[in-house]
């Protein structure tokens, strides 16, 4: 029996990959702190699952390939809380914002051909890609400067007669990094000098700290032909279950391509839009988004707090989303992880990381690095991170950063 080429050229996923190593601390008894998945705990607007207990029809049909009219309706309106300019017929629901990533990819792209991606970048791209078989190009960032972007003429260096679009996440999951004006700027300068897309996930565009600006590549009218939006209510809503995502542009043949994608699928569920569209006109929309916001500061603060103080480590605050990507004094993050897993705990706790080496295209890039997601409340954050702290002084690999 043959497997195909395309799935074995996959690669596990660095965030779940260690689950096995959790799950057996588990079974001996150890409290495992998960600080590797960015699923979220606050609780999911009730207006959600109210739409959802009032559903009341004899058949629960298909819905239409573009989604039901509730659900764009509740969208458009959202996008116009942040001066985003779709309407109507400029959206399509999708089962998440996975799906919006490869569908977006497979409409826009040949085998073969070349996507530019800022790394380290959220380790499914490298999987989407890899089904699509578009290989990626990559565009260092480093811990050192807060992840952002190198110069122009740095990223142009990397464009070639393959090169199709940039996937940019903005704010980043893994880095936490917020993109600035000029920044974004840049890019839409490179895709319309290039004659390139942009895939702009802005998924945690909620979460901007410290007075920073979220600045959406759909905020540039003479460059939205060049902008497809990638968007999920995973993270804002804490609604990770439910599978709804969606695609925006401006581009009418763009869209007019992935729809054939989508009528191919069938439609998105429906009970789950249902319920997603009535969390925008909910009474308590704007105290439950301001209840997030204030929560995820308050753990993106305790996590840096302690990060810069722990000896070794290099970390930049992060200024967006609810992730950090740090170098620890270790030989292998990897390694390290299994390591604190196996044979560290105090008190019977311990902790399980993202080694953030998946989230690199560049061979040997990352291999010292983790990513932490703070989805977890402050007091078990505090101690998390004096786990690892004292596991850092143990363990037998430990080695100084250069």
């Amino acid at each position: 029996m043959i497997i195909s080429d395309r799935v074995k050229k996959m690669q596990s996923s660095p965030i779940r990959k260690l689950i096995p190593y959790s799950q057996a601390a588990e079974k001996r008894g150890i409290h495992v702190f998960k600080l590797n998945i960015g699923q979220p705990d606050i609780k999911t607007p009730e207006a959600f699952m109210d739409a959802i207990r009032n559903f009341d029809k004899d058949v629960i049909e298909y819905a239409h390939s573009q989604g039901i009219p509730e659900m764009i309706e509740s969208l458009v309106k959202y996008y116009k809380k942040f001066d985003i300019p779709l309407e109507y017929d400029d959206i399509i629901v999708t089962t998440g914002g996975s799906e919006a990533l490869i569908y977006s990819i497979l409409t826009i792209a040949n085998p073969g051909d070349e996507i530019l991606i800022p790394e380290p970048f959220y380790a499914n791209y490298n999987s989407f890609a890899t089904l699509a078989g578009v290989n990626i190009v990559p565009i260092t960032t480093k811990a050192e400067d807060g992840f952002h972007f190198p110069l122009k003429e740095e990223i142009e260096a990397k464009i070639t007669d393959k090169s199709r679009a940039f996937i940019i996440a903005n704010p980043s999951n893994p880095t936490g990094a917020v993109y600035t004006r000029d920044e974004v700027n840049m890019i839409l300068d490179i895709c319309k000098e290039h004659d390139m897309f942009v895939i702009a996930d802005e998924v945690y565009r909620e979460f901007v700290y410290d007075g920073e600006k979220y600045v959406s590549f759909m905020h540039r009218e003479d460059t939205l032909e060049n902008v497809i939006l990638v968007d999920s209510v995973s993270k804002r809503f804490s609604n990770c279950g439910a599978r709804i995502g969606a695609v925006g542009s401006k581009n009418k043949e763009f869209m007019k391509q992935f729809m054939k994608i989508a009528q191919a699928r069938l439609s998105v569920a429906t009970l789950e839009q249902v319920g997603v569209a009535a969390i925008v006109d909910a009474p308590d929309y704007d105290e439950f988004m301001k209840e997030a916001y204030d929560e995820y500061k308050l753990r993106r603060d305790t996590v840096y707090a302690a990060l810069k103080d722990i000896p070794g480590v290099v970390a930049k605050e992060p200024k967006g989303a609810f992730y950090n990507v740090c170098k620890l004094p270790v030989d292998d993050a990897e390694k390290f992880i299994i390591w604190t897993l196996e044979n560290f705990d105090i008190d019977g706790e311990t902790i399980l990381m993202a080694p953030a080496e998946g989230f690199y295209a560049t061979p040997g890039l990352g291999k010292n690095e983790v990513r932490f997601s703070y989805c977890i409340n402050a007091d078990e954050l505090k101690r998390s991170m004096h786990i690892l702290e004292k596991a850092l002084e143990a363990y037998p690999g430990r080695t100084e950063i250069k």
